[in-house]
């Protein structure tokens, strides 16, 4: 019995695999202009859950020596909600959330009458999610050439535009492919070669939300993820191009209490209430706005272990209220549990490991650390917020932009040579 449910179980894996799109889409009639084949190149890394001590906790050695050559923070703060996909596009558009409009890894649209979740493929693919200008439509609209190995809303054409070169969301390929894919963008002519890649690193984040972030399985996934970004460089440099690196995560990560978690509060009626999923932050939409002061009343009265928000008086530093949402995305009511509390609605298994708290608690603190002919050597600086980075790179780059962004090029100036 139990081989033939290994075997089961080890189709069913199979079977997964070969079922995700795993090929390579090419927007082909695109080019370099001559100014943009002069620029310098940047690779942007994601390492999806590398909180700011992981590094040096993990002894990831490669990634030390890396930092040291170049600059590293003390800390990158992540915007509210500290959660992945919100994050991550805030990253490319130095927009907060709120501004861009991927408020939560899932959430309701009021106008759209529709729910976006990562999940949900359609959604992830549909631009009209989506706000700002991501690094890669920025580069392609200015004539220079863009390619992601997998980053948040690069499967939806923003603009009316996709990456000339990129991956749909998959985890079969195996990273020596992805690191030979990169090579082998970079040894394209100089008119087809991108300049801007997007690169993704998932398994510190899976380790951490299913183990906790002290576990044997997290320090294993940091030590791949070093070992990993090490060939990578080691790969890229022999191509002698000027190649920058750009390593950054999205969120940090933190242990909560798994047996004794909160319940949604009796008081919230369901029937009233659009209430989406979430662990670190609930948003509740009304159904119909007289019931929000009432409800709002009652959970504050009733409160234990959260906090209760109504969406026009949120922290100021979250950049998450009323006034900030310029797609109506932000719930009416938005509850936020007490560490090591977590909600758990749908009455399940909950993981060890979460994220998506308060960005001013330490532990949801992410990383940055930069290396390459334009950044200073052996610079330390102190921790700023996530959606600096997108100034800096288009600066690299060489790239105008006239959109405004929450983002400003003084806060990283000083780290460029």
């Amino acid at each position: 019995m139990r081989k033939s449910v290994f075997t089961f179980c080890f189709l069913f894996i199979l079977a997964s695999l070969s079922a995700q799109d795993t090929a390579q889409k090419i927007t082909y009639g695109r080019f370099n202009n001559e100014e943009q084949q002069s620029k310098p190149y940047i690779i942007l890394i994601s390492v999806d859950g590398l909180r700011w001590d992981f590094i040096q906790k993990y002894h990831a050695e490669n990634l030390i020596q890396l930092g040291s050559s170049g600059v590293t923070a003390s800390a990158m703060v992540p915007s509210f909600p500290s959660l992945t996909f919100p994050n991550h596009y805030t990253i490319a558009t130095g927009l907060y959330p709120a501004h861009h409009g991927l408020v939560n890894n899932s959430f309701y649209d009021e106008n759209k009458k529709a729910f976006y979740a990562m999940s949900n493929k359609a959604a992830v693919r549909d631009s009209s999610w989506y706000g700002g200008t991501p690094l890669w439509v920025l580069a392609e609209e200015q004539h220079m050439l863009s390619a992601s190995f997998y980053w948040v809303g690069s499967e939806a054409p923003e603009h009316g535009i996709f990456p000339t070169y990129t991956y749909s969301y998959n985890e079969a390929i195996g990273i020596d492919r992805r690191i030979e894919v990169v090579k082998n963008w970079l040894q394209l002519p100089e008119d087809r070669r991108p300049h801007f890649i997007a690169f993704y690193f998932p398994q510190v984040d899976h380790a951490a939300h299913l183990f906790g972030p002290d576990s044997k399985e997290t320090a294993m996934a940091v030590q791949f993820v070093d070992s990993a970004v090490a060939k990578m460089v080691a790969t890229v440099n022999a191509l002698n191009l000027p190649v920058n690196y750009i390593l950054v995560s999205d969120h940090g990560m933190t242990q909560v209490d798994t047996i004794n978690t909160l319940p949604l509060p009796a008081v919230i009626d369901t029937s009233k209430f659009i209430v989406p999923n979430g662990d670190a932050l609930l948003q509740l939409y009304a159904k119909d706005k007289n019931d929000v002061l009432p409800t709002y009343k009652q959970l504050k009265a009733t409160a234990k272990d959260y906090d209760v928000y109504l969406a026009t008086n949120t922290p100021a530093h979250w950049h998450y209220s009323k006034k900030d949402d310029y797609y109506n995305r932000i719930g009416d009511i938005i509850l936020t549990p007490h560490l090591p509390k977590a909600f758990n609605i749908r009455n399940r298994k909950i993981t060890p490991g979460k994220h998506g708290f308060d960005p001013k608690i330490e532990d949801m603190h992410a990383t940055f650390m930069a290396w390459g002919p334009a950044f200073k050597q052996g610079k330390k600086i102190r921790s700023f917020e996530n959606v600096n980075v997108y100034p800096l790179v288009a600066k690299i780059l060489g790239l105008s932009y006239t959109e405004k962004i929450d983002g400003k090029l003084s806060v990283l100036k000083n780290i460029l040579r």
